[in-house]
């Protein structure tokens, strides 16, 4: 563990601190919006402009990348984040707000292609499996870690934006002073839609589906506590409980889709996510206990559902298009983030709120309801041929690159051809 983990260090401590200044400020502007009076739609709309921003990013940032190398780059876009970061807590105004969170999620796409492409070029086959996990905790912790601070200060003054800015900058000093060379430049994988949905109608539909509910949860969750009475910790802790429920329910859910149809897994887990929604939504909770047990089974549910269908796909996918679908469905995912939040803000000043589960639930149903349709249309791939399950990176965007794919611990060193990706017996084959 150690002789894999020294080489990166350095850029494993910059992710914690880029990821602890990403958990405060994406906590932190809902909440301080709505303390601001800020409506709901325009609070939906910084997770919109957010997401739209990482983006166009995915597809523009990689050429600042292979123009000035990834640590210039990485310290520009760091540079970026935390003046941007540091203008918000200084400029209270919605409109500007919404600005600067495009520009945020740009350059967030930039640092996140470089953190990945740097992991992986220092990860070896055999080791790939314990960069990739240790990534994955390393974000996740960072991410609750500053999520939880919110509660220490007092969120209508411009202390908890300064400490991001401190977190954001600090996050640029591990790479800028570590003597390890930087990674070979950026590859990128040409996308096709239209062979993805071909390949797996499921994983596209339902995956669209799932930004939608998570993009509206992710941007509108921490509203719908502060508007439902909750106080500045109980959030933090709603918000926080939601990751760490789901953080636990990858390995079983992963698990039990390597054993049965991983349709009637997305099915059950869709359904669960949808009754917890829905139960939210017809009680109306007010005390906190039932609040946070209520996102716990939400989030326990919702945030499996991801990487089960990204699983199902590279089921039907030959090796050599492994990037080329995971990238397709990453940019479904995206679309979705952007669609949650722009419809849940509005519902929620209509209906209260509580109707932020109307979204979700809505589309948790429908990837519930059309997973049962597809199990009945198409046989599943026989257990002994299929991917190997893995874990989604847990961040406050739930959006990655491309480039950042080969991380993943099917592919081998130099992105070449996965290695327990099954025979193409299934490639390019409509779906019946």
């Amino acid at each position: 563990m150690r002789r894999n983990l020294l080489p990166i260090l350095a850029l494993l401590c910059g992710t914690l601190l880029l990821f602890l200044g990403n958990g405060l400020q994406s906590l932190l502007l809902p909440v301080r919006g709505a303390q601001e009076g800020y409506s709901n739609e325009v609070l939906g709309l910084l997770g919109t402009t957010w997401a739209s921003g990482f983006v166009i990013g995915c597809f523009v940032a990689p050429n600042v990348v292979r123009r000035i190398g990834h640590v210039r780059a990485f310290s520009g876009f760091l540079s970026l984040i935390c003046l941007n970061v540091l203008l918000t807590g200084l400029m209270v105004d919605q409109n500007t707000w919404l600005v600067l969170r495009a520009i945020t999620g740009f350059c967030t796409a930039g640092t996140s292609m470089i953190i990945e492409s740097w992991l992986n070029e220092r990860a070896t086959s055999e080791s790939r499996g314990t960069i990739f996990s240790f990534y994955i905790s390393i974000t996740l912790f960072g991410v609750v870690g500053g999520q939880l601070m919110v509660p220490f200060a007092d969120i209508s003054t411009p202390t908890l934006f300064m400490i991001c800015g401190i977190f954001y900058s600090l996050a640029a000093l591990p790479t800028t002073l570590s003597k390890a060379a930087s990674p070979q430049p950026l590859k990128r994988a040409r996308l096709d839609l239209r062979g993805l949905f071909r390949n797996s109608p499921i994983s596209c539909i339902g995956i669209l589906l799932i930004g939608t509910a998570n993009g509206a949860y992710g941007t509108l969750g921490a509203v719908f506590g502060t508007r439902a009475g909750l106080d500045q910790g109980a959030v933090a802790a709603m918000v926080s409980i939601t990751l760490f429920a789901g953080a636990i329910m990858q390995f079983p859910a992963g698990r039990l889709s390597d054993r049965m149809d991983r349709r009637h897994v997305l099915a059950g887990l869709s359904a669960a996510a949808a009754l917890a929604g829905l139960a939210i939504l017809v009680i109306h909770p007010t005390g906190t206990y039932q609040i946070v047990v209520l996102v716990a089974i939400y989030g326990a549910a919702a945030n499996a559902l991801y990487p089960i269908a990204v699983a199902h796909a590279n089921d039907f996918a030959a090796p050599e298009d492994f990037v080329k679908v995971s990238g397709g469905l990453l940019l479904l995912y995206g679309i979705g983030t952007i669609i949650g939040p722009t419809l849940g803000g509005p519902v929620m000043t209509w209906a209260g709120p509580h109707a932020l589960f109307a979204v979700t639930t809505g589309a948790h149903l429908l990837v519930a309801a059309y997973a049962i349709i597809r199990s009945r249309q198409r046989a599943p791939v026989p257990i002994a041929e299929r991917d190997a399950y893995t874990t989604a990176p847990a961040s406050t965007s739930p959006l990655a690159t491309p480039e950042s794919l080969s991380l993943d611990p099917r592919a081998k060193t130099g992105g070449s051809t996965p290695e327990s990706v099954r025979p193409d017996t299934n490639a390019g084959k409509e779906a019946s």
